[in-house]
Order: C-alpha cells, then sequence, then structure tokens
C-alpha cells in the first residue's frame, strides 16, 4: 500500500508531541473552518493525548473556536461513559467540561446499547446523520487523531482482530479484543482513510520497534513479519501525518 504525503515530527518529549500536535490540530481547525464553517474531529482514547487535550483547553489567545467542533471518538471500550476506562470520560474530563463545547457537539459511541454490535451500528447511524451520507458513503473528517500502541495496534483495529483481517466499507465496526478479552467499537481503517488529515501521537521507548516498522518503506517489505495494523492507515485523498518524541523514534530508518 502506497502511503501518500507521510510527515514525520520527531520532537524531544511527550511534553514536546503535545505540544506540537496541538499546533497542527489548530491548523487544521482554522482552514477547514474557514472552508466549510464546521471542524469535524475524531478523538483518540488511551493515555498518549490527554495531554494534547489538556493543552487545548487552556490554549492562550486565539483560542480554539469549540462552538464550530463536530466531536466524534475513533474508538471506545464497551463499558458506561463515566467509567474509568471510557474513552470518552477521559475526553470530558481533561477537554470538554473545560471548555465551552455544547452537550449536541459531541458525539459518542452509545456503549448502553446492550452489546458492541448494537452500539456500532447506532454509532454508524449516528455518522450518516451527522455526515448526511448516502448508502455506501463514508464520513470524510476533517481530522482522525490516533495513537499507536506497541504491537502497532490503533484505535481498536488489533494484529489478528477481524475489524482488521475483514476488509469492511463500512463505517464502524464492533470488534473482540482477544488479548484484553474485551468488545470494542471502532472505526474501520476505510473511515479513517477517507479523512482529510491523520494524525499519530506517538510516545515511549515500547512504541519504537512498531513506529519504525510503521513508518518502513514498502520495498523493505521482505520481512515475514506481520504488518501493524497502524500501516493499514494510508489516506485515500489526505494528508498522514506522526509527531513522535525521540524515544519512540529512535529506531526509524
Amino acid at each position: 500500500m502506497m502511503r501518500p504525503r507521510v510527515s514525520l515530527c520527531v520532537v524531544d518529549s511527550a511534553d514536546d508531541a503535545a505540544a506540537a500536535a496541538m499546533q497542527i490540530v489548530l491548523r487544521i481547525e482554522r482552514e477547514a473552518i474557514a472552508e466549510r464553517g464546521v471542524f469535524n474531529i475524531a478523538l483518540a482514547g488511551g493515555s498518549t493525548p490527554r495531554p494534547l487535550y489538556s493543552l487545548l483547553a487552556s490554549a492562550p489567545s486565539p483560542r480554539p473556536r469549540f462552538e464550530r467542533w463536530q466531536i466524534f471518538f475513533g474508538d471506545e471500550r464497551m463499558v458506561p461513559s463515566d467509567h474509568h476506562d471510557s474513552n470518552y470520560r477521559m475526553a470530558r474530563e481533561t477537554l470538554f467540561d473545560r471548555v465551552p463545547i455544547a452537550p449536541q457537539q459531541i458525539h459518542r459511541v452509545p456503549t448502553d446499547a446492550g452489546s458492541a454490535t448494537l452500539a456500532a451500528a447506532a454509532y454508524a447511524a449516528e455518522l450518516q446523520r451527522c455526515f448526511a451520507l448516502a448508502p455506501g458513503q463514508l464520513p470524510r473528517f476533517d481530522l482522525v487523531l490516533l495513537g499507536m500502541g506497541a504491537d502497532g495496534h490503533t484505535a481498536s483495529l488489533f494484529p489478528g482482530g477481524s475489524a482488521v483481517t475483514e476488509a469492511s466499507t463500512l463505517p464502524v465496526v464492533a470488534t473482540w479484543v482477544e488479548k484484553l478479552h474485551a468488545d470494542r467499537v471502532t472505526l474501520t481503517a476505510a473511515a479513517i482513510n477517507a479523512a482529510r488529515t491523520v494524525l499519530f501521537i506517538v510516545t515511549g521507548t515500547d512504541k519504537a520497534f512498531a513506529l519504525r516498522a510503521v513508518l518502513t518503506a514498502e520495498s523493505d517489505g521482505e520481512t515475514q513479519a506481520p504488518i501493524p495494523p497502524a500501516r493499514t492507515v494510508a489516506p485515500t485523498d489526505g494528508e498522514l501525518l506522526f509527531v513522535a518524541d525521540r524515544a519512540a523514534a529512535a529506531l526509524r530508518q
């Protein structure tokens, strides 16, 4: 798979990665609002984006135009929205509760739907409504934020998981993550790749091998090692950006 318009920014620390990522978010926000009047962003979960969300919440003037944001999620754990493991809860505590974002601007995965399958179907319907999608059409986010695990997973696209191994033209699917013994709901690679911009934030020494594998040129793919799920992210008509600290980028070629 060819990787269009890939850019890697290496900074000294995780804090610097958050600061660099914020500048990218603000740039894309300005462009989206100027061109379309709205900024559609899919947030990442986990621990890596927490510093970014805190920076956005305390950004100096000119502040983000939060009243123009429409906020979605790249994936979600099948837990209540107030659960410690909820990606929505993390974003609410670090960002939503601290800035002027109205509840109707936030589109969370309905984990109270009864099952991951029902939650994925309901979230797909919400995307269809928000983006006025025709049948079979994918949403076009202005920005999808992603992290990456040491195993190369991103969103809830895990090695060997059904969300990766089964080709899908759906925007959202339910997936069972065997290593975690848990159901999750995730955007598909197809939905992520329809975005105008995808931004990975990768920090920590434990991510170094995975980041190298994801960034390895296609011509170097002679190894029998499995392709990391994050490698399937390749926007079809957009830019692919990586911000990494020096620890994560230590093995880059």
